[in-house]
């Protein structure tokens, strides 16, 4: 069985992506939506918290393939949005083409982000997480640890874009891009 404290920790280690994301999403929106902040977070921890439970299912069935391909299809999504908003972020509109708060932009990146936890939830047999009652407290504390660094990330990320003035759309991009990067880079290295 996994202790608190391991749950705890990694509650902490899935909720940093979700923290960056909406770090960067916060610089580049530059001012508080509630409702957006709120939809995000809870996005984010929803797929953190059942992504695990879809990876500990299909150990069964599909196990290592997961966890063979998990970084790079995260990487892509990360990579394919921080490029569309660079993108955006060159083109010096009125109304900005990348909108973070966007459903489906929203959807994909909660499920980048997460693509990690599935291969989490691959591991959960391993630590002798054996039955359905066994995985509830790990996604629950998982789901809460992402939803919670979600907004802190949001908060502190639209802070820091309304003190400092820079081209938030290409910073924001970046920053994913980087995420898609450090994905690689753990899983290769």
């Amino acid at each position: 069985m996994i202790s608190i404290i391991q749950l705890v920790l990694l509650g902490i280690a899935l909720g940093m992506d979700c923290f960056s994301v909406s770090l960067a999403i916060g610089v580049m929106k530059k001012h508080f939506e509630v409702a957006t902040m709120f939809s995000l977070a809870l996005m984010f921890g929803f797929f953190q918290a059942i992504m695990p439970a879809f990876g500990w299912i299909a150990t069964v069935y599909i196990g290592n393939y997961i966890s063979a391909i998990d970084h790079w299809i995260a990487f892509g999504l990360l990579f394919f949005i921080g490029v569309k908003s660079i993108i955006a972020g060159c083109k010096h509109e009125e109304k900005p083409m990348f909108d973070p708060s966007k459903f489906i932009v929203m959807l994909t990146l909660a499920v980048a982000t997460s693509i990690d936890a599935l291969a989490v939830g691959v591991s959960f047999t391993c630590m002798g997480l054996k039955t359905l009652t066994d995985i509830i407290c790990p996604i629950l504390i998982i789901g809460l640890f992402s939803f919670g660094m979600s907004l802190t990330g949001n908060w502190l990320g639209i802070l820091l874009g309304k003190k400092f003035h820079f081209p938030a759309e290409i910073i924001g991009g970046i920053i994913l891009i980087l995420i898609g990067i450090n994905v690689i880079y753990e899983h290769l290295f």
